[in-house]
């Protein structure tokens, strides 16, 4: 199947070459002619693919007919790097048109946004709270929205906007195109979901797991001796751009500078900055300034880099939800990827879960010619004997449990100096 199926406005498949689209993705092919037909939609899929072009060609395809110069479609979305990478594709796929759009969130000032409203746009990009700080400013006018999408509904939910849309949804008219997706469906998501469609269509694609182009890894090692053990690894492995995961701002902050100071190109991105500086360590790390990231979940969902190869949690996630987003960094556009773990004894119990979720066990490493001292990685997290060794899904001959954790990719090196 090609895009050019879907008949799209001729400025608009303008745009889709542009962008070096040419085979629409499984949930783009299944999703696209119900929202075309004006259906509300269920869209269920992991992150990576391709559903931010299931609501935006749509809505690029019904804007270039009917009145220009106000508000008819908004798309809410749960944080501000989200929301300007829609905001982003919305450029680059209705460049040749005369639609315009504007990204709306917090952390930056309201004038610019402000302005750009007055000026006339037809589609806004919005997280919840800064949207309905210009509602009751009188800045924006939602009473025409014809088209709205909740984007990452259950990552909003778990973040707290949960009133918040309930008080967008009062704004809009009752008559409209509704377009929901989650990578889960946990039980308050389906309520809600229940309460504002009209007859939805659902497209779910595969299982809400990892994709299956990323392989697995779990480095058993003691918090004090997690930074020299990444360390070393960095040293060792062959790597393109390394996003890594921290539990707080504080050691995501403190890792990015001393991975700097030794000569690694490194940034941090974690929730006390300004929105200009995540945005400019974001960009940094998209175009290769950067080659690691060190990240709080603030950046889970909203960085969309082709070129990560590997994902390191640092700190193992709460929740097998936040495993699932944080590796769905990488292995993208079917790109291989690879997902290390560091974890302690402690965090047993959600290794298990994050097993349960896989259907195997993650094979274990222990990372050669690193010093453990008196801790022995082998004694932790044992084989459990009901359980089949990990057939992982990767670039590069996979060992066994307990190996060496050697990589014999050929990615570049992250630790590229300055």
């Amino acid at each position: 199947m090609k895009f050019e199926q879907f008949f799209f406005d001729r400025r608009i498949v303008a745009g889709i070459k542009a962008a070096g689209y040419t085979t629409p993705t499984p949930i783009q092919q299944q999703a696209i002619p119900m929202v075309l037909e004006g259906r509300d939609v269920i869209g269920i899929a992991q992150t990576g693919t391709g559903k931010t072009a299931v609501f935006i060609l749509p809505i690029l395809q019904r804007l270039t007919q009917g009145p220009l110069r106000r508000v008819r479609a908004l798309i809410v979305a749960p944080t501000r790097e989200l929301a300007e990478q829609i905001y982003q594709m919305s450029l680059d796929l209705g460049k040749n048109t005369k639609v315009r759009s504007v990204s709306i969130y917090g952390g930056v000032s309201k004038v610019s946004q402000v302005s750009r409203l007055r000026s006339g746009v037809e589609i806004v990009i919005a997280c919840p709270g800064r949207l309905l700080d210009l509602v009751y400013d009188g800045a924006i006018d939602l009473s025409r929205v014809e088209v709205l999408v909740l984007d990452e509904a259950d990552r909003m939910c778990d973040m707290g906007f949960l009133p918040d849309i309930r008080r967008i949804l009062k704004l809009l008219p009752t008559r409209r195109q509704t377009l929901f997706f989650s990578a889960t469906m946990p039980a308050d998501i389906r309520k809600l979901a229940d309460s504002i469609l009209k007859n939805p269509v659902t497209v779910q694609i595969g299982k809400i797991a990892p994709a299956k182009t990323v392989s697995h890894a779990l480095y058993p090692v003691p918090n004090n001796l997690k930074k020299n053990l990444l360390l070393a690894m960095l040293q060792q492995t062959p790597t393109g751009r390394v996003l890594i995961f921290t539990r707080t701002k504080y050691r995501a902050r403190n890792l990015a500078r001393d991975l700097e100071k030794r000569g690694y190109r490194a940034a941090a991105l974690q929730g006390n900055m300004s929105q200009n500086q995540r945005q400019k360590a974001i960009n940094g790390f998209r175009n290769g300034k950067y080659d690691i990231l060190a990240a709080t979940d603030v950046a889970a969902r909203g960085i969309d880099v082709s070129e990560i190869s590997h994902v390191i949690n640092f700190d193992i996630p709460d929740t097998v939800d936040a495993y699932t987003h944080r590796i769905g960094r990488t292995g993208r556009a079917h790109k291989t990827g690879e997902a290390f773990t560091f974890a302690g004894q402690a965090d047993e119990q959600i290794i298990r879960d994050i097993e349960k979720l896989l259907g195997t066990q993650i094979e274990r490493r222990r990372l050669p010619d690193f010093d453990y001292g008196n801790f022995e990685p082998e004694n932790q997290f044992p084989k459990r004997r009901s359980q089949t060794p990990q057939k992982t899904v990767s670039h590069r001959k996979q060992n066994s449990v307990y190996s060496n954790g050697r990589s014999n990719g050929s990615h570049r090196r992250s630790q590229r100096r300055r």
